[in-house]
């Protein structure tokens, strides 16, 4: 009986999976990490819109899903034990954005700040400015639109060829798909690079699957933005505070399997990364509120 229900419970959770069909647009985000620094990164990011709502997040860790699954499946096969924190890539930007349709006014907001996650809604409304000027950006015809958000002066271009009205990360509520926007200073720059349809779409990746069933849990904290702001300027003060608080002496001198180092040597590698990370990306898309 008990392996009748699986099976039906696992044939249910297929067939509504493959019920879920999305527009997935590709956009290239240019951005300065630092501050007073000329210098770019870049990151491609994903606008999965769906029937009842848009989700927007970095792609690193989908794009990464048919190699995770050969290494998940080739070891399985094998008996072999294998450690997905060998080869994949950290996302370079933690937070996911969903947006509810048809108003997307009460954006929720997923993002993860030392080894927790948190969620928070936003209700948030652009205050658009569309302007006259047209511009031929890709294969898109797209008009000019400007707005203020997070501190930053931005130009959208937008086109009314997809009947979209959304865009990267936060923004919305232009009349098309935003193809193009960036902030006046181009600290922060997403374009349009292409886009595909997904016809039995999944929420959650692969490769965060395979992490989730390897102990780490992703099941956010809710709270508001503002709790979460504290949360997070605690824990760039202090990284891996919490990590800390739970090694007793007697784990920090064990040694780390398969490494020449204690955990306490692992654990201040570690923490030293983390704070070099950290300040490396002081320019965040929204500048703090003035006090």
């Amino acid at each position: 009986m008990k392996k009748l229900l699986l099976t039906l419970a696992i044939i249910g959770f297929i067939t509504s999976q493959a019920q879920q069909k999305a527009n997935r647009f590709f956009y290239e985000l240019t951005f300065k990490p630092k501050k007073q620094s000329e210098l770019t990164d870049k990151v491609m990011t994903a606008l999965d819109i769906l029937d009842k709502k848009s989700v927007y997040e970095d792609f690193t860790e989908r794009a990464q899903d048919s190699i995770v699954k050969n290494v998940v499946e080739t070891a399985e096969k094998s008996g072999q034990h294998y450690d997905l924190a060998n080869f994949i890539k950290d996302k370079k930007f933690d937070h996911k954005i969903t947006k509810p349709y048809p108003n997307m006014e009460k954006e929720i907001i997923n993002d993860f700040t030392g080894s927790e996650f948190y969620q928070y809604t936003e209700n948030i409304k652009f205050n658009w400015k569309v302007l006259n000027e047209k511009e031929k950006i890709g294969e898109y015809n797209t008009q000019k639109a400007t707005t203020e958000f997070g501190g930053r002066q931005w130009t959208a271009w937008f086109s009314t060829e997809i009947p979209f009205q959304d865009g990267p990360y936060k923004f919305y509520g232009l009349p098309g798909l935003i193809v193009k926007i960036e902030d006046t200073g181009k600290n922060y720059s997403w374009v349009l690079q292409g886009n595909k349809k997904i016809e039995n779409y999944d929420e959650v990746s692969y490769t965060r699957r395979m992490i989730e069933n390897q102990g780490l849990s992703f099941t956010p904290i809710i709270t508001t933005k503002e709790k979460f702001e504290k949360a997070r300027e605690s824990y760039q003060s202090n990284p891996l505070r919490g990590l800390r608080e739970r090694l007793t002496p007697e784990m920090m001198n064990e040694m780390v399997p398969g490494e020449n180092k204690t955990m306490g040597e692992m654990f201040r590698e570690e923490e030293k990364k983390e704070k070099e990370r950290i300040n490396a990306l002081n320019n965040p898309i929204e500048l703090p509120s003035k006090k």
